[in-house]
């Protein structure tokens, strides 16, 4: 069985105030065309379907485009797709009857109710039965009351308890469609700026593969570089577009996975995309970076330092002539260094955990108990759950 992988398709998002629209128009369209030519038997989108709980209706109408376009290829391609930690399961689920009867398969909460359980598609190839079950964005509280007191604590023991709670004969080809932040023990996968403002404080909302790992595949949203954690079948497909500068050298690509039959490892290929823009960085004299501007390269979204010695006038001016959707232009030169280190700009930003915890021995004169540090950990975690985003300075 051929699947297509792909996750976090954050549609309506703006980088640095530019509407991605066109950019995301393009990427899915080429998606529906790889799919088109190598006929995957099943399509996973593993979250975030939109950037914001309330997308805007032209999120909407890009979407519906992608799954009509889909819908569009005979025979069928099933679409199965789970809500993410940006998404919302009203919005998300609108539908979701109808568009069970086009083969598109939408999952937006974990179980809640005692005789619910996770959503379960099968699917047939010449091996026999393939399970996929859907485990949406889950947090502790979702699922607490479906289990004894004292089972599920944290977000690890949520996914564990709702895995064994399925009773999933692992003697079957089973696959697990998951967003949430895994670790493999005491490692812990890549991340980028992009995201990093929805993983959490102290790590609290990290899962183990131990509670996966029994799967045959395991498709991972969430994160936006594409990687596999701890096993090679329990992966990150990554985003199908760079949604910042830090993601710069990420070769953003389809996660194609082939199941043979039980018991043999899944063969991983990844089919690149290639943007009408990129997303890059450029660093160096002013006239070496306008230098470099060519007709391939000039609508990128760029990041960009200059380090001249001399005061240069109006570079952003300058530089616009040649480059026309620039992100940021930063200085970086002896005299701005000087400036820094003379004012004191150079100390390192704390994260807003121990930012607290110095701020709290200073006005109270003892450091935080153990108790009060996981209140606050808790508060931070919320404010970040409601959508912190990133702040640019020009």
């Amino acid at each position: 069985m051929k699947i297509f992988h792909i996750s976090d398709l954050h549609i309506g998002k703006q980088l640095h105030f530019y509407n991605m629209k066109d950019d995301q128009i393009a990427i899915l369209a080429q998606i529906v065309d790889r799919a088109r030519e190598l006929r995957p038997d099943a399509l996973i989108i593993a979250g975030d379907i939109y950037d914001k709980t309330v997308p805007s209706a032209e999120a909407y109408t890009i979407f519906n485009r992608f799954l009509n376009d889909m819908s569009e290829l005979k025979p069928d391609i099933p679409v199965l797709i789970i809500a993410g930690n940006h998404d919302s399961a009203e919005r998300l689920n609108y539908a979701s009857a109808f568009l069970e009867k086009e083969n598109i398969f939408i999952s937006v909460q974990s179980p809640g109710n005692e005789d619910e359980y996770l959503k379960k598609i099968v699917l047939k190839d010449e091996y026999g039965d393939v399970n996929f079950y859907m485990l949406p964005f889950t947090k502790p509280g979702h699922v607490r009351h479906l289990f004894d007191e004292g089972i599920v604590t944290s977000y690890d023991s949520a996914v564990k308890a709702l895995i064994k709670r399925e009773n999933i004969d692992y003697s079957k080809r089973n696959v697990l469609i998951s967003h949430q932040f895994y670790i493999s023990g005491d490692v812990s996968p890549e991340t980028c700026d992009s995201e990093q403002v929805y993983i959490t404080v102290g790590g609290i909302d990290s899962v183990d593969i131990e509670a996966v790992k029994d799967f045959d595949y395991v498709a991972l949203g969430h994160l936006h570089g594409a990687q596999s954690i701890g096993m090679k079948h329990i992966r990150y497909s990554g985003t199908p577009l760079k949604y910042s500068v830090s993601e710069e050298k990420h070769v953003k690509a389809i996660t194609m996975v082939t199941l043979n039959d039980k018991g043999s490892e899944p063969v991983i290929d990844r089919i690149p995309l290639y943007p009408i823009r990129d997303v890059r960085s450029e660093k160096g004299l002013i006239s070496d970076i306008i230098s470099r501007a060519t007709d391939t390269n000039r609508h990128d979204y760029i990041s960009i330092t200059i380090t001249d010695e001399d005061e240069i006038y109006r570079p952003k001016d300058q530089l616009e002539e040649h480059y026309d959707h620039i992100l940021e232009v930063k200085i970086d030169n002896s005299r701005t260094r000087a400036r820094l280190e003379a004012e004191d700009l150079e100390a390192a930003v704390l994260d807003p955990l121990e930012a607290f915890k110095q701020f709290y021995q200073e006005m109270q004169g003892v450091p935080m108990s153990s108790e009060e540090e996981s209140i606050m950990i808790d508060v931070i975690n919320k404010l970040q759950e409601r959508g912190i985003d990133e702040t640019v300075i020009y």
